[in-house]
């Protein structure tokens, strides 16, 4: 693929490859984004930006989407974000996809198929996510109150998960979102791997959460609902993001359009 592999002589010169790769980079690290984000972000003019999604485009790197908006609507069209595609990624992930995947139906093979080996899988996805979860308990429980989610967010970054926390639009709670994930087309397969860090993510901050999203079955980002604090007699909080329908962490991980 030209935009990771070998540049032409003129493009190397004049530094169009090198720009091309920022522009890939600040997708994958903040997730699908206008043509006015990534100029900000970049300090480029939208006509610049607009040519480097034009060629990252024809070389499959990024795809148009319509932005996925949560909670009401305002008035016109969405606004039109630029994604990476599983080409994209995979630009950046130098994984092994194909052993993971073989071993993990050795696994459910083994283990007879069927529902015991889904469970065999379920088991493995939460003994890994249990060897890293030391490193995570730490930086949340030395955050504040306040700052739990956002300590989450560092550690998940320091992995490779490039993650973020911000406010969720009109509810009370926070989002935590996932704009890269290593072991994606794993988990596309293998959706026990999202339910089990789901569950983590439960465990570790003391609450319930909400999947709403996941780049294995072809969002953009990950993202996990975080409910705030909430009257003490007030029922359990339910969010569901528009065109997307209800998701827990028993369906984590499955496609929630």
């Amino acid at each position: 693929m030209k935009y990771v592999g070998e540049a032409p002589q003129e493009e190397l010169a004049t530094g169009e490859h090198s720009t091309r790769n920022r522009v890939a980079r600040s997708i994958l690290d903040h997730g699908p984004s206008t043509v006015s984000d990534l100029a900000k972000r970049l300090g480029l003019t939208q006509a610049a930006v607009r040519r480097h999604l034009d060629a990252l485009a024809a070389d499959s790197v990024v795809e148009p989407r319509d932005q996925r908006v949560y909670g009401s609507r305002g008035r016109g069209r969405p606004a039109k974000v630029f994604a990476l595609t599983d080409c994209g990624r995979d630009a950046f992930d130098q994984s092994y996809d194909q052993l993971a995947a073989d071993a993990l139906k050795w696994i459910a093979a083994s283990a007879g198929g069927g529902a015991q080996g889904e469970a065999a899988v379920a088991a493995f996805a939460r003994a890994r996510i249990a060897a890293q979860a030391e490193s995570y308990r730490k930086s949340v429980d030395d955050a504040g109150p306040g700052g739990r989610t956002e300590a989450l967010a560092k550690a998940l970054s320091a992995d490779g998960y490039a993650a973020t926390a911000r406010g969720a639009p009109g509810q009370q709670g926070e989002q935590l979102c996932q704009h890269h994930c290593p072991v994606a087309h794993v988990a596309q397969k293998f959706p026990q791997l999202c339910e089990a860090e789901t569950e983590f993510f439960s465990q570790l901050l003391g609450t319930h959460v909400q999947r709403l999203a996941t780049i294995a079955h072809g969002d953009g980002v990950c993202t996990t609902f975080i409910p705030g604090a909430a009257p003490q007699a007030a029922a359990p909080q339910t969010v569901t993001p528009q065109t997307t329908d209800h998701a827990s962490e028993s369906t984590a991980g499955r496609n929630p359009a």
